[in-house]
């Protein structure tokens, strides 16, 4: 069976460091074309992987088999719309959509048309997260009633560019931004949300998009989260603080993954996902702690599993129905943080 041609939309940070050189691993895909009008980024793609570089995803569509959007997120729906309509299965960059109304017509059209449509929610495969959810399902914790968990950075100083200095027409902030992973992790864990709360605020000049956020879920089956995503964290909290009822686990810093793909290093290599010792995390209570190695983290799983449900017709990695629940959790936020009330989910 020849490989699948992929087509990427998007060359930027998720496209250059991320989706590229994931795909270009994944046995059974071909990064085939990338959607850039910058010429430097059309010139690294084809050097790095052999990729033709076309201007706009009008040029694209004949030239692949598999479409992956990644590029800005007001783009997300429209295009992942118009691969979908021209017969293309698509994987889309995180979040899906604004609302989680605009994810089920999404996944919608794909059933209608028989058509893989999944989203890159690659911190399903981070190790720290892997490494809680064993803890979590194998009953080391007990009965969580807490589940704290942080995306924090120090960056006093805006980079710029539409994440920060984008509206809501843009879905900038980091409550779309890393927000959708956090909800995400605490819904995988957790099950569904009843109640949020949420505290968001632009606390940075020339700042559009909220950059300090943070939620208060409640679930339905009891376990509380409280979820953070700053970018003006100067002394960051623990990565992961979970209390259960016979332990807690708590994990500082993150996963390896991002760091070194971002440092060129190829996810496929041998101890790609392993984490130093000296970053592992400890389980225990007051009085006793122990060490608890962390996973191994697995970005790499999210496009062999998307290979195997286009060749073998595999369940997709990540479900677009799974996402929409979230994104009603980050829509509740919005208005939660608007009001400054609890919203209460159906």
């Amino acid at each position: 069976m020849s490989d699948i041609r992929v087509g990427l939309i998007g060359y930027g940070t998720a496209g250059a460091y991320f989706h590229a050189p994931l795909i270009h691993a994944a046995e059974g895909l071909t990064l085939a074309a990338v959607v850039t009008r910058d010429a430097g980024r059309a010139a690294d793609a084809s050097a790095r992987y052999g990729a033709r570089a076309v201007p706009s995803a009008g040029e694209l569509w004949d030239l692949c088999d598999l479409v992956v959007v990644a590029s800005p997120n007001r783009t997300h729906v429209p295009l992942a719309t118009e691969a979908l309509t021209r017969g293309k299965p698509v994987v889309v960059d995180k979040p899906l959509a604004r609302t989680a109304a605009e994810a089920r017509e999404l996944a919608a059209l794909a059933d209608e048309r028989g058509l893989l449509l999944t989203v890159f929610q690659n911190r399903r495969w981070d190790g720290d997260y892997l490494t809680v959810r064993e803890l979590v399902k194998g009953g080391a914790l007990g009965e969580v009633h807490r589940f704290e968990s942080r995306f924090e950075r120090w960056r006093p100083r805006p980079k710029g560019g539409w994440r920060e200095t984008g509206g809501e027409e843009e879905i900038g902030g980091l409550l779309y931004d890393l927000g959708s992973h956090l909800v995400d992790q605490a819904i995988e864990l957790f099950g569904p949300v009843r109640e949020v709360y949420a505290e968001s605020d632009v606390r940075r000049a020339g700042v559009s998009g909220d950059d300090d956020t943070f939620l208060a879920l409640t679930h339905a089956g009891g376990t509380t989260s409280h979820l953070w995503a700053s970018a003006l964290a100067a002394r960051p909290g623990p990565r992961f603080r979970v209390l259960g009822s016979l332990a807690a686990y708590v994990k500082d810093g993150l996963d390896v993954q991002e760091e070194r793909l971002r440092a060129g290093m190829a996810p496929d290599s041998p101890g790609f996902g392993e984490e130093p010792e000296e970053r592992w995390g400890t389980l225990g209570d007051a009085e006793r702690q122990g060490i608890v190695p962390t996973l191994p983290g697995a970005y790499l799983d999210f496009y062999r599993g998307v290979a195997a449900c286009l060749r073998e017709g595999a369940p997709p990695p990540v479900t677009p129905e799974s996402v929409a629940g979230a994104l009603a959790v980050l829509e509740a936020a919005r208005r939660s943080a608007a009001g400054r009330t609890v919203v209460t989910l159906p």
